[in-house]
């Protein structure tokens, strides 16, 4: 496993910790629709993106020409 792909899975866990955390003591309602959904999709993106390589931003960003690597620090 890579860096990469343990922060990516490190990121999503504490984003979806913190909303959960949120829900349960009664700080957020996450019954009702609101931004907080879009923010448990991009934790949960992030989440499974780290096992298993599957990211539609890195898909939009390679269609859009954006390098894969680059700048000083090239490993």
């Amino acid at each position: 496993m890579t860096v990469n792909r343990i922060v990516r899975i490190i990121a999503g866990f504490f984003i979806l910790l913190s909303l959960a955390l949120a829900h349960f003591s009664g700080q957020i309602d996450l019954s009702h629709v609101s931004w907080l959904w879009f923010t448990a999709f991009v934790g949960a993106n992030l989440f499974q993106s780290g096992f298993t390589t599957f990211c539609p931003m890195d898909i939009i960003l390679r269609k859009l020409g954006v390098p894969e690597t680059g700048g000083a620090c090239k490993l």
